[in-house]
């Protein structure tokens, strides 16, 4: 890498010490940082369904009317501590019953699950490349209408409805942990 003096570059890592396979590739990445005298920074942040699960407007926007995930989801972030679930803060029993159905348990893993849950409709999906339309379009219209709801983001503009994302206070506090 030919790292510009005056230039300084931000990785954003999915860093979730419960997978192996993210721990062996973060210390080939930190080896790098070393080397690089400061001019590559990390953000130290779990994934990036973390952001969306925080969001304080997901179920209003996404429209989910799944009772037993949204209390799921409080359960869940209000456990994370040090890039973990600390299963010893979830007292719920269905919490506990979803976390143990996952064959290969990781804390990324289950925020993706969750964050799929919410976002199961097409155009607020957050899997892929692209987030769905909905997160960045003048929209919040399902193809399967009889099937999947939408939510009603008090917002029309795309990206007025980003930088709700982003400008979150849950979001925002997230995002100040992951500066180091």
């Amino acid at each position: 890498m030919n790292a510009k003096e005056e230039d300084e570059y931000y990785i954003a890592f999915d860093y979730v010490p419960d997978n192996q396979d993210i721990r062996n590739k973060y210390r080939q990445l930190k080896q790098l940082v070393e080397k690089s005298e400061a001019k590559i920074i990390i953000l130290d942040m779990i994934c990036f369904e973390y952001f969306i699960l925080s969001f304080d407007k997901l179920v209003s926007w996404t429209g989910t009317g799944k009772t037993d995930k949204i209390k799921m989801r409080k359960d869940i972030l209000a456990a994370i501590e040090d890039h973990r679930i600390d299963l010893s803060k979830i007292k719920n029993q269905t919490t506990m019953q979803y976390l143990s159905g996952f064959k290969k348990y990781s804390t990324e893993r289950v925020m993706k699950s969750l964050v799929g849950e919410f976002t199961q409709n097409e155009k607020w999906s957050v899997k892929g490349q692209l987030m769905g339309e909905c997160w960045y379009k003048d929209c919040c219209v399902s193809e399967h209408l009889d099937s999947l709801r939408c939510g009603k983001p008090e917002v029309e503009e795309g990206s007025e409805k980003m930088r709700m994302l982003i400008q979150s206070e849950e979001v925002q506090r997230v995002i100040g942990e992951v500066i180091i």
